[in-house]
């Protein structure tokens, strides 16, 4: 039996490859944008669209509520496919209050609308320096300078108000870096890379897999380690759409 699901985020590049995956599987998806513009879109990809602001919690309370999900999936971001080099460090900073202050009032409404599950998109590249590969439990960069300062900041509020937002049961997943069909770069690059169909695919198994808490979602590498994502998720890497 499929469930309810608001798909928060749903016009980016692993919202777009992750609707299909929900349709086929039978759940009942709301997706949010910022643009009824993308409408005909969503609609097209399976999901019911719905337009909100994260930053306006009344507003997003309201849907969220209406909606009644028994399952919220956050893949909200800002940060544009092809964006310049030089607005990037302004970016950044839009990121990072999307992962803490969006993180947080989407969590607020999920609890009080009586969602069970959450399942939230992190990073995978946000590790403070040490032995490798890194296991979900080592700890994050909270040290670092600098425009990766602001990220890691973002990622670990992210983490914490996914992780402990009773009654939910919250699933974080450290994403590698994108490649694939919508994030504008087509082939695997860098230390640990994942293409975007994986991404989706892991959102997919979370649903109802897995024990709450954090799974790194990359591709096999020597840096992070995957192996509690394929024995509990039942996660791949080589899963396309």
């Amino acid at each position: 039996m499929g469930y309810v699901i608001l798909l928060a985020g749903a016009s980016g590049a692993i919202g777009r490859r992750l609707l299909p995956l929900l349709s086929a599987a039978g759940h009942h998806v709301i997706g949010t944008t910022r643009s009824t513009e993308k409408f005909a879109d969503l609609r097209a990809l399976g999901a019911e669209p719905v337009a909100v602001d994260v930053f306006d919690a009344t507003a997003l309370s309201q849907v969220v509520r209406s909606v009644q999900p028994r399952i919220v999936i956050h893949q909200l971001t800002d940060l544009p496919m092809g964006l310049e080099p030089s607005r990037m460090a302004e970016a950044v900073v839009r990121n990072a209050r999307i992962r803490e202050e969006g993180t947080r009032n989407l969590m607020t409404a999920a609890a009080a609308a009586g969602a069970h599950r959450v399942v939230a998109q992190s990073i995978a590249w946000a590790y403070a320096p040490g032995p490798e590969p890194h296991q979900e439990d080592d700890p994050l960069d909270l040290g670092a300078v600098g425009s990766r300062a602001v990220s890691v900041r973002g990622i670990a509020a992210l983490e914490h108000s996914t992780l402990h937002a009773p009654p939910l049961a919250g699933v974080v997943l450290r994403y590698g870096r994108l490649y694939g069909p919508g994030t504008g770069v087509d082939a695997a690059a860098g230390p640990i890379p994942l293409h975007v169909d994986a991404a989706a695919y892991a959102a997919l198994l979370s649903i109802d897999k897995g024990a709450p808490g954090i799974f790194n979602i990359v591709e096999p590498n020597v840096h992070v380690a995957t192996e509690k994502a394929a024995a509990q998720l039942g996660w791949r890497a080589d899963f396309r759409l």
